[in-house]
């Protein structure tokens, strides 16, 4: 029997092969962890394809495998705090019991109508009552919302969830969206909190570690697999594709069919959303930029004949969205593996 291909392109999907984000994901545990937390709620943000959806999934399942943690997946469209409400009263034995027993949320779809009791008017004091019984019985509640932008519901959401941490009240969230998402809500009126609370970009993994684990596991050459490595650039994405469509050919040298078969993926999966979501001038400056792998902002302007005035909005448009890196004062550096061949095709069509 042939061997599983330990490598997945399927977004959201946790691989075999896996190199986590340890430091993240380690800092987020042991801040929720504490007896009195500093903090309880994160961000994950980056372009797509970096991982955050699979570093928001080993989090939800370290907190799942424990007793005293119940973890509650939300879509940022959905009406955030009466589909808490919900899924606690469906799948919480405590939380169903307490509430058939003793609030009436008749007047919200759930669970039996107590004609002794009044129904309760406000979802949001319903689940300020559920997140006191947890803590009455040592719970803790881990809200996470994958693929997170502005929507009325999720907006709502933050603004009761600090009431919510300000009565020291059991519950934990973790966010993760695109850059702009993100952004979008952090500049939203009323969610100071949220623009607050601790950002961790998910930055590209570490090219030793995708060297070793690509010699490792696909049994090729240091030199190879160093090679491979370096094309990826440490984007998640890449590492996974280049990886899984080697692990395909069983060769091992890196050949043209594999590097069309990578680049074929990327386009489809990544970049053409990409592109298609970039403003006219910012593509226009890319086209220059993706030249070289480095360049310094003299350099582009010298090339494109623009002043430092014309670059800047494109220049923070394009650093914003996670393509280039201008980090290095000065310089401009694509952070995406082979988009200049992807632009170059682009072009032609």
């Amino acid at each position: 029997m042939n061997q599983k291909n330990p490598y997945t392109i399927s977004f959201g999907k946790v691989p075999t092969k896996y190199l986590s984000r340890n430091s993240v994901i380690d800092s987020i545990i042991e801040s929720f962890d504490s007896d009195e937390p500093d903090e309880q709620v994160f961000k994950l943000t980056g372009i797509q394809g970096t991982g955050k959806t699979v570093t928001l999934t080993t989090i939800e399942k370290n907190f799942s495998d424990r007793k005293d943690w119940i973890v509650i997946g939300i879509r940022s469209d959905s009406e955030i705090i009466s589909e808490l409400v919900a899924r606690l009263y469906s799948q919480v034995p405590l939380i169903t019991k307490f509430v058939d027993g003793n609030l009436n949320l008749s007047a919200f779809g759930i669970g039996l109508n107590l004609s002794k009791k009044s129904p309760v008017a406000s979802i949001d004091y319903a689940l300020e009552v559920l997140l006191q019984e947890l803590k009455k019985h040592g719970k803790r509640l881990l809200v996470t919302i994958d693929e997170a932008r502005s929507t009325k519901g999720i907006v709502a959401f933050i603004q009761e969830f600090q009431i919510l941490i300000r009565k020291a009240l059991p519950i934990f969230c973790v966010v993760a969206g695109l850059y702009q998402d993100i952004e979008s809500l952090e500049n939203t009126e009323g969610l100071t909190f949220f623009l607050r609370a601790t950002k961790f970009e998910m930055t590209p993994l570490n090219i030793t570690y995708i060297r070793d684990d690509y010699k490792n596991t696909l049994g090729i050459s240091y030199e190879e697999a160093e090679k491979m490595a370096f094309l990826t650039k440490g984007y998640a994405f890449a590492y996974q594709t280049l990886g899984k469509y080697m692990w395909d050919s069983k060769g091992k040298t890196l050949t043209t069919e594999v590097l069309r078969q990578f680049d074929d993926v990327l386009g489809q999966k990544v970049y053409k959303k990409i592109w298609s979501e970039l403003a006219p001038n910012d593509r226009w400056f890319l086209q220059f930029i993706v030249q070289k792998d480095t360049m310094s902002a003299s350099e582009l302007l010298e090339m494109t004949k623009k002043t430092h005035s014309e670059w800047s909005i494109p220049r923070n448009r394009l650093k914003e969205k996670g393509i280039i890196d201008v980090e290095t004062r000065g310089m401009i550096s694509i952070r995406l593996p082979r988009f200049k061949e992807f632009i170059d095709s682009q072009i032609i069509d």
